[in-house]
C-alpha cells in the first residue's frame, strides 16, 4: 500500500523520546527516516531501559520508538561525516534535532545555515524549554517538566500531594506537536516552495496539554483547582459522580451524566439528600463518598448490566492483562510482531492511524548503530569516512 510520506526523506538527529516518537510517527506514514547517530555508540537512548529490559545491545525503549528506520553513523565533528551529512540535507525534506540551543550553531547546522545548503527544508526543533529565556538551558526531562507544569496536581485526591503521570505524557505530547508542526509546514512549502522552522518545548506541548483546565484556572480568577478528597476522583473541575468507584470484586468507572438518573439506577435518592442542584459541584465529595459506600456492595459486572441497560456511560476498570484479553483490543489489531536479525521476537503497537481502511503495520525493526552508513554512502555518492 502507498502511504501518504511516500518518497519524503527525513534526517533525524534525535535522541531519548519526544524528536524520535516523531521520527516513528512519520516513518509508520511513509516517510523514510535516517537517524544520523555518533559512531559505535549510537544515540543514548540505546542505553536508556525501562525495566532493565534490553534487545540484544540496545534497550527495549529504544526498539520500541525507533523501529522502521535506519542508521547513518557520522562524527559531527568530523569534517568528512560532516561534509556528508551535508549532503544528505541537500537531498532531504526534513531535518529534526533535539539538542541543547547553540549546539546546531556551533556545529553549523541551525536553521539559517541549513537553509543555505537546502532552501526548502523543513527544520523542526524540540527543546525543554524553549530556545530563549531563562529556563532555556535546564535539562528538558519528563518528570521535571510535569512538575514544572502543574501537570502533578491534577491527579490524585487532595491528601497525595503531587501526582506524576504514570508515562512519559510531556515526551509523548510534544512528540504528537512536532508531527503536526512538520505535517502543516510540508503543505506550507508545497504552496510557498520556501523552508519553514517548526520549533516545539516539552514546555509548552505539557501545558497545551492542559488547556482545559488551565483555561479554567485562567478565568477563575485565578482560584487553584481542588482535587476531590474522594480517591478515584477523576477531574478536579468535574462534578461527582465522574471517577473510579471500587466494587465488591474490582472497580467501575462513571462519566459525566445526568446525576438523579445514575442515582436512581444505584439505588441513592439525590434529590432527597442534596436538593439543590447548584449545590452539587461543591458536594462532590460528599456525593461521591455516598456512592462509593453503595457500589463497594455489588460486583462490577453487575452494576455495568444495571447501568448499560440505563444508558449510562460506564466501564470496567481494566488492567493490562485483561486490556489483551478483550475482544474489542483485539479487533482493534493494535499489536504488531517485529523480528530481529538475531532472530529475537518484539511485540509491539502500531500506528494508530488508518489510511483508505487500511492498518499501517510497520514490522521493520530499529536499526544497529550505523547499519545502513555503507548502503547510504553508495545511493548518495558520499565519500567513506
Amino acid at each position: 500500500m502507498k502511504r501518504p510520506l511516500d518518497g519524503l526523506l527525513v534526517l533525524e538527529f534525535c535522541q531519548f523520546l519526544a524528536g524520535p516518537s516523531a521520527g516513528l510517527k512519520l516513518a509508520d506514514l511513509g516517510a523514510r527516516v535516517i537517524k544520523i547517530e555518533r559512531p559505535v555508540k549510537g544515540e543514548a537512548c540505546r542505553q536508556l531501559a525501562i525495566k532493565n529490559l534490553f534487545v540484544g545491545s540496545d534497550s527495549l525503549l529504544f526498539h520500541t520508538i525507533n523501529r522502521n528506520k535506519e542508521s547513518y553513523a557520522a562524527d559531527l565533528k568530523n569534517r568528512e561525516d560532516l561534509e556528508n551529512v551535508k549532503k544528505l540535507i541537500e537531498k532531504a525534506d526534513v531535518v529534526t534535532h533535539n539538542f541543547r540551543p547553540g549546539v546546531m550553531e556551533k556545529i553549523g547546522l541551525d536553521f539559517e545555515s541549513v537553509k543555505q545548503i537546502n532552501p526548502k527544508i523543513i527544520y523542526g526543533v524540540v527543546t525543554g524549554y524553549g530556545q530563549e529565556g531563562p529556563w532555556a538551558n535546564k535539562p528538558g526531562q519528563d518528570l521535571l517538566v510535569q512538575s514544572l507544569s502543574g501537570l502533578t496536581q491534577l491527579t490524585g485526591t487532595s491528601n497525595d500531594g503531587p501526582v506524576p503521570f504514570g508515562l512519559s505524557v510531556a515526551d509523548t505530547m510534544c512528540g504528537n506537536h512536532l508531527t503536526q508542526g512538520i505535517l502543516a509546514a510540508l503543505l506550507k512549502r508545497a504552496k510557498t516552495g520556501k523552508g519553514v522552522l517548526v520549533e516545539v518545548s516539552l514546555l509548552e506541548s505539557t501545558l497545551d496539554l492542559q488547556f482545559e483546565v488551565l483555561t479554567t484556572y485562567l478565568n477563575d480568577g485565578g482560584k487553584l483547582p481542588q482535587r476531590s478528597s474522594v480517591r478515584g476522583a477523576g477531574h478536579a473541575y468535574l462534578s461527582a459522580p465522574y471517577g473510579i468507584y471500587q466494587t465488591a470484586d474490582g472497580y467501575i468507572a462513571l462519566a459525566m451524566g445526568n446525576l438523579p438518573s445514575i442515582g436512581n439506577v444505584i439505588g441513592c435518592d439525590i434529590s432527597a439528600t442534596f436538593p439543590d442542584p447548584e449545590s452539587w459541584f461543591d458536594k462532590r465529595d460528599e456525593i461521591g463518598a455516598l456512592f462509593s459506600e453503595i457500589i463497594l456492595k455489588r460486583k462490577t459486572q453487575d452494576w455495568l448490566l444495571d447501568l448499560e441497560q440505563a444508558g449510562i456511560w460506564s466501564a470496567a476498570v481494566l488492567n493490562y492483562q485483561e486490556v489483551f484479553a478483550q475482544p474489542g483490543v483485539a479487533a482493534s489489531g493494535v499489536v504488531q510482531e517485529l523480528k530481529t536479525a538475531e532472530g529475537t521476537e518484539i511485540k509491539t503497537t502500531r500506528s494508530p492511524i488508518r489510511i483508505n481502511e487500511a492498518k499501517l503495520y510497520s514490522p521493520k525493526v530499529a536499526p544497529q548503530v550505523g547499519e545502513n552508513t555503507l548502503l547510504i554512502n553508495q545511493e548518495f555518492n558520499l565519500q567513506p569516512s
